[in-house]
């Protein structure tokens, strides 16, 4: 007789913005943690109410708790906001610029072109435009126009349980265009009250045992770091760290402490699950995670992998462990990765329906492998609970709606809030030592180890120490220190990340440290004046891995020309913020013996003929090092794409060299050069960025912020090679 229990499936949707504020001038620097507020945190637990059988964990983190409260509170105005808000007519040219600079950086596809006003300001002022452009089109926008696109700015972001059922939203979308002040007022009074609606909604929920509310440490930091950062040895030995070591158990406590304070204070019980941030755990944090009453803690499958040093079967993977450290003691539970990151990157792209079916599909094979033996196994499902979902239609919602009604019919399934599961089923399984590392590569090499992560490392160990020798220190100092010990802004150092707001975020950063000496009444450094980002090497999406020789077509004209060459994804970043539509999509780069090859793939139509646009567009690959090239790539007014090599001569000049016969543009560009012409010899590193040029302004610049690298192919690259 079979003893087969229903799987039982947690999902953990994580929600959690950086800290945008200047504890001291009160300013906020980007408006996300409004948008997402009114577009995701109420919506996620707003969808199961028509799904009552469906339990979920929703993860908060009190830093970006705490901004919405600012926000309801009156506390919070971001320039955003405080442009959206303005009289056009009492708007100044560089404002007007800002705005339709800005205002349209949403997901193109979702939240503008469904949105016949909204798409049609965007076409007036230009799809891909540079700031000249923008400078002479701002002139002819009328008052009404700016009007009505600081309204779709705002309305685009709601999320779809206000835009299909709140009776002033609905008639702002219905109206569509003309908008006056009393309309972007009520507007304005809907956001508002969405953001006031959402930790009371938290809470009704978690009290009717729908959800579980876990917690992260109060301002997202990576805890094992925070605790020692030569942690990081202990997952990379060959990582470089920082000059100085950072080690303060008693920040990491105290970011525990405060967070499980918080947690208390708005919803009047202790929290029980924590995800550590990023999923990032070692032995250290255990005891100082469980001394403050947390009873468990995920993290992701890799880290039980490399725990248990081996590969995993399903019983192992989806088996929830105890672990106990300095006499303390806590639950463990792993997610799945493939789930859990095809949620958050793949399925955008699929059906609503196909989507859902797929993951039902998943589920259901893992209950088929698991053992007949009567126990009850978890599949945790974890990620952001808001980046994804702007990607998907109707912001998720279709999706979501397919999902939780499949889930809800099937009798092998069973959604669960964690805490419940694991009282059910305390944890037989036992780990002695816990591998230390992230969700992310099972290590913390996106925090530490790049020279800008070290070089922030060693100015906050500096701030730390300047702060412990000041006596009775004000509190917001510390308020200021734990900000900058969050994780985010090492997210956006290195080769790992970057975005249109880089340079806001390293701005953030120094300014935190900047205010901590200040609030101990000392001069901050003045290195804390300059940038820490800085050209970079950046890490592509996948390295050249042998020898290829494609069709130089336009097309790709088998699945295998391309498979072995390196390749850069514009779209790798951009989960990182909310980025307008690029030209380009894709950069691949490869190369024979002899000659180097480079693809583009864009998000347009290359037919010259057929898009007019692409009369004013350039490609530009720069080869930088070793010896300074670019290859361009352009057409005339006879629409006849042409290709041509120059070189930077002794006067800084480019000067041409020739024309370049192998390329061809068609779905996509395609290119191959002789390493003789660009003076590259076996062996040699080979730098290079790739531009888009319009009317000769730069529009786009990959990677953003740095260079691809490489080495051209030698005799103990094919050794290397070998296997492929």
């Amino acid at each position: 007789m079979s003893t087969r229990q229903p799987l039982s499936v947690a999902f953990v949707w994580h929600m959690h913005q950086p800290f945008y504020k200047d504890l001291v001038t009160h300013e906020y620097f980007l408006p996300w943690v409004r948008l997402h507020a009114i577009k995701d945190y109420y919506d996620m637990a707003a969808y199961l109410d028509r799904y009552p059988e469906i339990r979920a964990v929703f993860n908060i983190v009190p830093s970006l708790f705490t901004q919405i409260e600012d926000y309801v509170n009156g506390a919070a105005k971001d320039r955003f906001m405080i442009l959206s808000t303005a009289h056009p007519e009492d708007l100044n040219h560089e404002e007007r610029v800002f705005i339709l600079k800005n205002f349209f950086m949403a997901n193109w596809e979702t939240m503008i072109k469904p949105y016949p006003r909204y798409n049609d300001l965007l076409l007036k002022r230009g799809r891909f435009v540079t700031l000249h452009d923008i400078n002479q089109v701002a002139p002819r926008f009328s008052s009404q126009e700016i009007l009505d696109l600081q309204v779709w700015f705002n309305l685009a972001w709601f999320g779809a349980v206000y835009k299909q059922n709140d009776p002033v939203v609905k008639g702002l979308l219905q109206k569509g265009k003309n908008f006056n002040g009393d309309d972007k007022k009520a507007m304005f009074d809907k956001q508002l009250e969405i953001m006031r609606l959402i930790i009371p909604k938290y809470k009704e929920m978690q009290e009717r045992g729908q959800v579980e509310i876990s917690v992260t440490p109060f301002c997202h930091p990576i805890l094992p770091l925070l605790c020692d950062t030569s942690i990081a040895r202990a997952s990379d030995p060959g990582i470089v760290l920082p000059k100085y070591r950072f080690a303060y158990p008693e920040d990491a406590k105290k970011q525990v402490a405060e967070a499980v304070e918080y947690y208390r204070s708005r919803f009047g019980c202790n929290p029980e699950g924590m995800w550590p941030s990023e999923g990032s755990v070692s032995d250290d944090i255990i005891p100082i995670i469980a001394g403050e009453g947390i009873k468990w803690i995920a993290t992701d499958e890799e880290i039980l992998g490399n725990t248990l040093k081996k590969n995993l079967s399903a019983a192992e993977l989806f088996t929830p462990y105890r672990i106990e450290k300095g006499g303390r003691e806590l639950s463990i539970i792993f997610r799945d990765h493939r789930i859990s990151d095809d949620l958050g990157f793949v399925y955008a792209k699929w059906a609503p329906s196909d989507a859902a079916a797929d993951i039902m599909g998943k589920l259901r094979r893992i209950a088929d492998v698991l053992p007949d033996d009567g126990k009850k196994y978890l599949v945790s499902i974890i990620l952001d609970g808001e980046n994804a979902w702007e990607y998907y239609r109707n912001n998720g919602r279709d999706f979501f709606d397919s999902l939780y009604s499949m889930l809800s019919d099937d009798n092998r399934l069973r959604t669960v809030r964690v805490k419940d599961f694991l009282s059910e089923n305390p944890p037989a399984a036992t780990l002695r030592d816990l591998f230390p590392g992230s969700w992310i590569n099972h290590n913390f090499n996106i925090w530490i180890g790049h020279e800008e992560d070290n070089t922030a490392w060693d100015y906050l160990y500096k701030a730390r120490e300047a702060l412990s020798k000041t006596e009775n220190a004000p509190k917001m100092a510390w308020n200021e220190l734990g900000v900058a010990e969050g994780s985010d802004w090492n997210w956006w150092y290195g080769d790992d990340h970057s975005c249109d707001n880089d340079e806001d975020f390293d701005k953030l950063f120094r300014r935190h440290l900047m205010n901590v000496y200040q609030l101990i009444g000392q001069e901050y450094p003045k290195y804390l004046d300059n940038p820490i980002k800085h050209m970079k090497v950046v890490k592509p999406t996948r390295e050249p891995v042998y020898l290829i020789k494609p069709i130089i077509d336009g097309e790709v004209s088998n699945y295998y020309e391309w498979l072995s060459a390196g390749m850069y994804s514009v779209d790798q970043f951009r989960g990182a913020m909310h980025q307008i539509e690029t030209i380009i999509k894709n950069i691949y780069y490869g190369f024979s013996m002899d000659r180097l090859y480079l693809r583009l793939d864009t998000n347009i139509g290359l037919d010259y003929k057929e898009n007019e646009y692409m009369k004013t567009i350039t490609f530009e690959i720069n080869i930088i090092k070793p010896v300074q090239y670019k290859i361009e790539l352009s057409c005339g007014q006879d629409c006849v794409p042409h290709a041509a090599l120059f070189k930077l001569g002794q006067s800084l000049q480019f000067e041409k060299k020739q024309d370049l016969d192998t390329f061809a543009v068609k779905k996509i560009v395609e290119i191959g050069v002789p390493f003789a012409d660009l003076e590259i010899k076996k062996g040699e590193e080979v730098q290079m960025s790739v531009l888009v040029k319009k009317d000769c302004r730069e529009l786009e610049n990959w990677p953003k912020g740095g260079i691809i690298v490489f080495k051209a192919p030698d005799e103990e690259f094919l050794a290397s090679a070998w296997f492929v």
